[in-house]
């Protein structure tokens, strides 16, 4: 074989590794060698979501820099996936004493930590032990990293949100374009439960899902849903229910031994996947998310986001609901704005 042809190959079996290990990325903007340089920081690294999280965000090819952040074991996660031969370098960190240093220069920190729905456990229960430990991470954001996009999957989402921007404006940081509740999970489960029943290819599926992300606040809208389907009321009635008991459904079935981490994680990683696509100028990046919003009354809502350079480009409308989906958007206002009120007051009480 001579110089040429060596060559050849070998740039051959680097592109095909390259893709190989960033398939699960979905439209990608950039290729290994043209991406700038991203630090992507996970607080909760070490958890259920973390660890898969930790691993799919190596996989991708726009972050140069992983952060692995949690109160304890995150070394040893840290160790695990730097073996992997990809771009990015990654570092854990453990102790309240290392936050600041895996914060700081972070492009998009994504938070999962704090403790999962168990079974007989309720969003309620959930919001008492989660609050506070979204509060204390969201102080440090707002010290050491307070430009970063900041990607909140930590539950009750309808609630953390609103203390993340509370602590954010008590604190003189707060730009509501950073700041995004992670409702993707809610979009993957409508379109693999839709393409199910509408016997289609569940990748060229797409599903807007709007209002919160628990219970009846998840309102996903079957109506505008592609390819079309001519699927009964009585069907979309079923799905629509599925999507929103989505997380019980996995509670259930792991028998109280662990909750939606796998699922979450693949969202998790989606999103960020396309934050990092928008900040690095991808055209026309659109997903769903909870941030502020005048969509409707109330102060945050979860519908289609166009992302860019500098997180929140555009917000967008619901589009045409069918009465079913109108009847819905009605019956979660005061639920969603109960979950928001309280976690405006949990900051504001303490």
């Amino acid at each position: 074989m001579n110089a040429a042809m060596l060559r050849s190959a070998l740039r051959r079996n680097r592109s095909t590794s390259t893709v190989a290990a960033s398939s699960y990325v979905l439209r990608r903007g950039f290729s290994t060698e043209s991406a700038p340089e991203r630090k992507v920081t996970i607080l909760g690294a070490a958890g259920g979501i973390g660890q898969p999280l930790s691993l799919l965000m190596k996989l991708n090819p726009l972050v140069s820099k992983l952060a692995l952040y949690d109160i304890a074991g995150t070394p040893g996660v840290a160790a695990d996936v730097s073996h992997i031969n990809t771009r990015s370098e990654v570092v854990g960190y453990a102790s309240d004493e290392q936050l600041g240093k895996a914060l700081e220069g972070s492009d998009i920190i994504i938070i999962p930590a704090g403790v999962p729905r168990k079974p007989g456990m309720t969003r309620d229960d959930l919001f008492k032990i989660n609050a506070g430990i979204v509060k204390s991470l969201c102080e440090a954001i707002a010290k050491y990293s307070p430009n970063a996009l900041v990607n909140m999957i930590s539950n009750p989402v309808n609630s953390t949100v609103p203390i993340a921007a509370e602590v954010f404006k008590s604190n003189g940081v707060y730009d509501e374009k950073r700041l995004f509740g992670v409702t993707t999970l809610d979009v993957v489960r409508a379109k693999t439960f839709y393409a199910g029943k509408a016997n289609a290819n569940v990748a060229g599926v797409n599903v807007p899902v709007v209002g919160g992300h628990a219970g009846i606040t998840i309102l996903p809208l079957f109506s505008q849903a592609t390819p079309k389907a001519n699927l009964s009321d009585e069907v979309i009635t079923a799905l629509t229910k599925r999507t929103q008991d989505g997380g019980t459904e996995v509670v259930e079935a792991k028998a109280g031994k662990g909750s939606a981490t796998l699922s979450m994680a693949y969202a998790g990683a989606i999103f960020a996947d396309a934050c990092l696509k928008g900040l690095n100028g991808v055209p026309d990046v659109v997903e769903c998310s909870f941030v502020q919003s005048t969509v409707t009354e109330l102060p945050f809502f979860a519908s289609k986001v166009r992302l860019g350079k500098n997180g929140v480009e555009e917000v967008l409308g619901l589009g045409p609901l069918s009465d079913y989906e109108q009847q819905g958007l009605e019956a979660l206002k005061p639920e969603l704005k109960s979950s928001i009120e309280k976690g405006i007051a949990f900051v504001r009480g303490s």
